[in-house]
């Protein structure tokens, strides 16, 4: 066979024209060169294309006569001018080679009403040439306003469209920061290293000018559906404050909800300037409620007295007390005082019914009511709870009836009937066989406190026990009453010589009381926290008791005292345990008031303290002013607190200094637990941000020290309390089994905060998972056990998440309650586990119930159907969308878990509250019947 021929065959570098490019290029030559390539244009194009360039050539005859016709035709064209969406306007693609040829014609005119017609028209064909001529259409929007006569104002620029007005408004908020900066800075027509040239305000237009401009598009983009866009434009104008002015009926619900939803997101000052701007939108449109939550969110005394004396319905005002009595808000701040004759002041008391109200006194009775509608009302056993049956356990080598046990079982007892004062094991049981006795010593204390947990919000009921001083407390939590039963009760052992009856007594106080800012109070525990002679123990309790009395005041009183015993006392005292308590104390007075002057003034002070104890106290004091805000730059400081490793560094010869130097290591790393704690404080505020820290706790718990691996599951129960997202649950699971047993404990108790009141049965049945495995550690045992009472805590009807008004104001009392806690297990071993297990007690202030009851103008429970199901963020979306997703209709009272929102099912009623949660009163709708009728 022979070979194929072998032929070289010769390449070209570059491919071959073909032939139908060749006839295309030919076509195209043949077509006018101002056309596209491709592009045919019908007969109707072409005749716009040929008026619009006469019009042009017009504006270029030395006739000025024919300058103002062809002006007002140009205009007519552009403004009448419809295409699609997707496409530019005709005009404005005809006009826009002309453009500079235009520009040049401009600046020869004299200035006269023609010129500033000109402008406005030059300034809507800029939009074309943005890219290379930058605020060209804002520069000739001035430049239009500045020549006209006062008698002919300039017309709207929402004449020119939506897309004119949104291009002008992007422009004035660059322009405005262009000219902040070159205040700021003085610009240099150099180019930078770059090769950039920096951009440079634009020579005309006031201030003033660009500020009513900015109304004018804020006015227009109100009135078109675009709230957001009007208030990012005055915000970045930085005139929020005015848009008070221009919203009507129809625009400042969807107004105010946007500029609620930015608070978490600005940076401090201007959310405060945004949550006051919504408060006078809500005031000047009569909203009370959303009115009264916000001035709740500033913490603004005179803001909350105005907006709850506004009101003359008085069916408004009890609403606007239930929501008070939800905060609790000081009665004192609700009192006008008057002076009298001599130069007195007195408050004046408020009406018998509203006190009623702001005092919870019938919180109780409600309750219990709920429970019995509920079906939750009979007792549950511990073995109701423990499900022992189902536990996949090895046979139990502890005796059935230890202590440990016991005392898991007074806890889980407590929790689980916590508020119906009906259990079979404190409240109701047989003479003689009360199971207090069935607990040794210290545990003593804590099953005759469990008995004030039983009976939660129940005043009418006295306590006669001698260790039931902690149960008065617990018992009147959330519930205040003119008789000042537990001061007279409790106030004499705050100096008894017992130290338990004293510490009882004294944080007692500060359950009762927590958050009512009363002096009297401050006066008798403050001489304990200043007192050298006696234990840090009584005086960090003390301290603490203050700090849940006056949580988020300020009080400058209260904060130089626990300064100046930082300052006095000796090294050896602040070594102790207690000082995280006496810390917390001072940090509990700044709760949510950010960067304050009395703030900056304590972290000063603190800085200057020089035992090492002050570090911890400083992060403290920090998360607390900014909990719940979401700030960006708090969580990056804490992360950075987080990421230094605090190894001991070389040895030195001298055996004592290295001794010293590994003691001082050891201690120092206290301040770490507690920055770990501070991201979940202030992520907490806002969903984006809880989510992101989930990811930074994943980083710590990998690569982080022993004490910061031991914080990581504390604060994802706080990020997430009451709240059982899956992704956590599986997370704590995972950590509930760690090698180390501090980081197993702090996970098995936060699956219990994560889960608290919620029956979530998916946790129930990993915790029994979890009593299998630990049944030979006590510790762990014992916790889980603490873990299974608070997920069936109040049988399902009592939440610890410390927001409430659809989750968008912080309790001040629950956040004091839940980081106590917390600050308990940064050293469990040393509290919890030892003789202070009655701290768990401190999640009293943070148990709230998760109800919706709907009350008549008698203030007696009206059943009515409402839907209650998922809530969905609906802020700045168009129309009126659905709030709530995955409902299921009910009749109230009804139950609302965390993350669930309830809208009635009817408009038989109309709500006085804007938020359906916790207590609602109601009216009929006059126009109902006749609707039915129809």
């Amino acid at each position: 066979m022979p070979e194929p021929t072998k032929a070289a065959i010769a390449v070209p570098s570059k491919d071959p024209k073909k032939k139908e490019d060749s006839e295309k290029n030919g076509a195209v030559s043949k077509k006018k060169p101002d056309e596209k390539e491709g592009e045919e244009l019908s007969e109707e194009d072409l005749q716009l294309r040929g008026e619009l360039e006469m019009l042009v050539e017009r504006l270029k005859e030395p006739d000025t006569t024919l300058y103002r016709p062809a002006l007002e035709t140009l205009r007519t064209l552009i403004r009448t001018s419809t295409s699609s969406m997707t496409s530019v306007p005709k005009p404005l693609k005809f006009l826009r080679p002309h453009y500079p040829e235009l520009q040049r014609l401009y600046e020869l005119w004299s200035s006269s009403e023609d010129k500033s017609l000109f402008a406005d028209i030059l300034s809507v064909l800029a939009m074309t040439y943005s890219d290379t001529e930058p605020r060209g259409t804002l520069r000739y929007r001035l430049l239009a306003a500045s020549m006209r006569p006062t008698t002919s104002p300039l017309a709207d620029p929402g004449d020119w469209g939506h897309e004119y007005v949104r291009h002008l408004a992007a422009e004035l908020g660059e322009e405005y920061n262009l000219r902040e900066q070159a205040e700021v800075t003085k610009p240099t027509t150099q180019s930078d290293a770059a090769g950039i040239t920096p951009q440079i305000p634009l020579p005309v237009g006031t201030l003033e000018d660009l500020h009513n401009l900015a109304l004018v598009c804020a006015e227009f983009l109100l009135k078109h559906n675009a709230e957001p866009d009007a208030v990012d434009l005055l915000e970045e104008m930085e005139i929020i404050d005015r848009i008070v002015d221009l919203v009507d009926a129809n625009t400042f619900n969807r107004v105010a909800a946007y500029m609620i939803a930015c608070v978490n997101l600005l940076p401090p000052q201007d959310d405060i300037a945004f949550l006051k701007t919504a408060h006078m939108i809500y005031e000047k449109h009569q909203r009370f409620p959303e009115a009264l939550s916000l001035a709740i969110r500033l913490n603004d005394s005179e803001l909350i007295r105005k907006d709850f004396h506004t009101p003359g319905n008085p069916q408004m005002k009890r609403q606007l007390a239930f929501i008070l009595a939800r905060a609790q808000v000081p009665y004192h701040w609700l009192q006008h005082s008057t002076t009298d004759d001599d130069g007195d002041e007195t408050l004046e008391e408020l009406p018998e019914d509203l006190q009623e109200i702001l005092f919870n006194s019938r919180l109780s009775t409600h309750f219990k009511q709920f429970g019995k509608e509920l079906g939750v009302l009979d007792p549950k056993s511990l073995e109701d709870v423990y499900k022992s049956h189902l536990e996949t356990s090895r046979s139990s080598t502890a005796s059935v009836d230890s202590a440990r046990g016991n005392l898991a079982g007074t806890f889980v007892n407590a929790f689980v009937n916590a508020g119906f004062g009906n259990d079979k094991l404190m409240v109701e049981a047989e003479e003689g066989n009360s199971w207090i006795y069935k607990n040794k010593d210290h545990g003593m204390l804590s099953a005759a406190a469990s008995l004030g947990l039983s009976l939660l919000w129940d005043t009418e009921i006295g306590l006669s026990h001698a260790g039931a001083f902690l149960a008065t407390g617990i018992l009147n939590t959330g519930v205040r009453s003119e008789a000042d039963a537990v001061l007279a009760l409790l106030g004499d052992h705050i100096i008894n010589k017992s130290v338990p009856l004293r510490t009882s007594a004294i944080i007692g106080l500060g359950f009762a009381y927590a958050g009512s800012h009363r002096e009297d109070i401050l006066l008798m525990l403050l001489p304990l926290v200043s007192d050298d002679e006696i234990s840090m123990e009584i005086v960090a309790l003390a301290a603490l008791a203050v700090g849940l009395i006056f949580v988020g005041s300020e009080n400058g009183e209260a904060a130089g005292v626990i300064l100046q015993t930082l300052m006095e006392r000796e090294d050896r005292a602040l070594d102790e345990k207690w000082t995280r308590f006496l810390g917390l104390g001072l940090a509990l007075l700044y709760v949510g008031v950010q960067a304050s002057d009395s703030y900056d003034a304590t972290i000063e002070t603190l800085k200057a303290i020089p035992h090492q104890s002050s570090k911890q106290i400083q992060v403290l004091v920090e998360m607390c002013a900014f909990a719940g805000t979401g700030n960006v730059l708090r969580v990056q400081a804490m992360l950075q607190q987080c990421g230094e490793h605090l190894n001991v560094k070389d040895s030195v010869a001298d055996s004592e200094q290295e001794g010293d130097k590994k003691a001082e290591t050891k201690q120092d790393d206290t301040f770490q637990a507690f920055a770990v704690l501070g991201i979940a404080l202030v992520a907490m505020g806002e969903d984006i941000g809880a989510e992101m820290s989930l990811r930074q706790f994943n980083h710590l718990m990998h690569y982080g020290d022993p004490v910061i691996r031991k914080s990581v599951p504390l604060a994802l129960g706080l990020v997430s309390a009451s709240n059982p997202q899956l992704p956590i649950l599986d997370t704590l699971s995972k950590y509930s089994h760690d090698n180390d047993l501090a980081v197993a404990l702090n996970a098995i108790f936060a699956m219990g905060l994560v889960g608290a009141g919620t029956n979530n049965a998916r946790l129930a049945q990993m915790l029994r998972q979890l009593a299998g495995y630990y049944h030979k550690e006590p510790d762990c045992l014992f916790m889980v056990r603490i873990a299974q009472g608070l997920v069936h805590m109040g049988k399902g009807t009592i939440g610890i998440n410390p927001f409430y008004l659809d989750r968008t104001t912080l309790s001040k009392t629950a956040i004091a309650g839940l980081l106590a806690t917390l600050t308990a297990f940064t050293d469990a071993k040393a509290f919890i586990l030892d003789k202070y297990h009655w701290m768990l007690y401190f999640l009293v202030p943070a148990m709230y119930p998760r109800f919706l009851i709907t009350l008549d103008d008698d203030l007696e429970p009206k059943p009515v159907t409402v839907r209650v199901g998922t809530a969905v963020d609906v802020v700045g979306q168009a129309g009126k969308p659905r709030t709530i997703s995955g409902f299921q209709t009910y009749q109230t009272p009804v139950r609302v878990a965390t993350t669930e929102r309830a809208e009635l099912a009817t408009e038989e009623f109309i709500p006085f509250a804007s938020v359906l949660e916790g207590f609602v009163l109601l009216q009929k709708n006059p126009g109902w019947e006749e609707k039915m009728e129809l």
